[in-house]
C-alpha cells in the first residue's frame, strides 16, 4: 500500500538544491528521485506570450492571486487520470509552502478556483511543478503572471523539468544537465524572496 506519510520538507529542498526532483510512482505511490538530462527550462529574458493569450490576459478575464489556496492547487494538479502528485507528496509540499518555500498562482473566475500553477522557490530559482485548468487559458495566465513576477523579483531560473510541446509555444528550451547545474548553483546564491 502506497506511503501517505509527508515527504520531509528538509529531504526536497537538498534534492532541489541538487538538481533533483521527486515523483510518486502512480501505482505503488512509491517515490522516484529525477535529475533529467537534458532538463527543460525557460529562459525569463525571452519568454514568449501568443497573441491570442496577451488578448485573453488583456480582457482581464481571470484575477490573479498568489499563495491563497497552495493546497487545493496540487490536489486540482493530481486529479487527473494519471498523475505522479501522491499524498506523501501533498503532504511535503504543503509543508514546504508552510514555511515559504512553496508557492501557487492561482486564477479565479467568479469566486471559484478555474487554474494554477505550484512550484518550489530557492534563491533566485523557481522549480514549476504542475499546473491544471478548469477554463481554458487559466493555466497559461498563471503562467505569464508567474515570469512577470520572476522577472520583477530578479530572478534567474524557472525550471520547468521536462520538455512538453504544449510549453515549447512559450519558449521552453532544453539545456545539458551540466549546465543546467551550472545556472542553478549561480541561481542558489542568489537572495531573493517569492512572495
Amino acid at each position: 500500500m502506497p506511503s501517505t506519510d509527508p515527504l520531509e520538507p528538509e529531504l526536497i529542498v537538498a534534492a532541489y538544491c541538487q538538481g533533483i526532483f521527486p515523483m510518486a510512482d502512480e501505482t505503488t505511490g512509491e517515490i522516484g528521485w529525477y535529475s533529467p538530462d537534458p532538463r527543460a527550462i525557460f529562459p525569463l529574458e525571452s519568454f514568449h506570450v501568443p497573441r491570442s493569450l496577451r488578448r485573453t490576459i488583456r480582457r482581464g478575464v481571470f484575477e490573479l492571486r498568489v499563495d491563497t489556496a497552495f493546497e487545493e492547487v496540487m490536489r486540482a494538479c493530481a486529479d487527473r487520470e494519471e498523475t505522479w502528485i501522491s499524498e506523501a507528496l501533498i503532504g511535503g509540499y504543503t509543508a514546504l509552502h508552510r514555511r515559504g518555500f512553496a508557492h501557487s498562482v492561482e486564477a479565479w473566475c467568479d469566486g471559484e478556483l478555474a487554474g494554477g500553477l505550484y512550484g518550489v522557490s530557492l534563491g533566485g530559482a523557481f522549480m514549476g511543478e504542475s499546473m491544471f485548468t478548469r477554463i481554458t487559458d487559466a493555466s497559461k495566465v498563471c503562467l505569464v503572471h508567474l515570469v512577470e513576477r520572476l522577472r520583477a523579483k530578479g530572478f534567474v531560473l524557472l525550471d520547468s523539468q521536462l520538455p512538453t510541446e504544449h510549453l515549447s509555444r512559450f519558449g521552453q528550451i532544453v539545456v545539458p544537465r551540466e549546465e543546467y547545474l551550472r545556472r542553478l548553483a549561480a541561481a542558489l546564491r542568489l537572495r531573493r524572496t517569492f512572495a
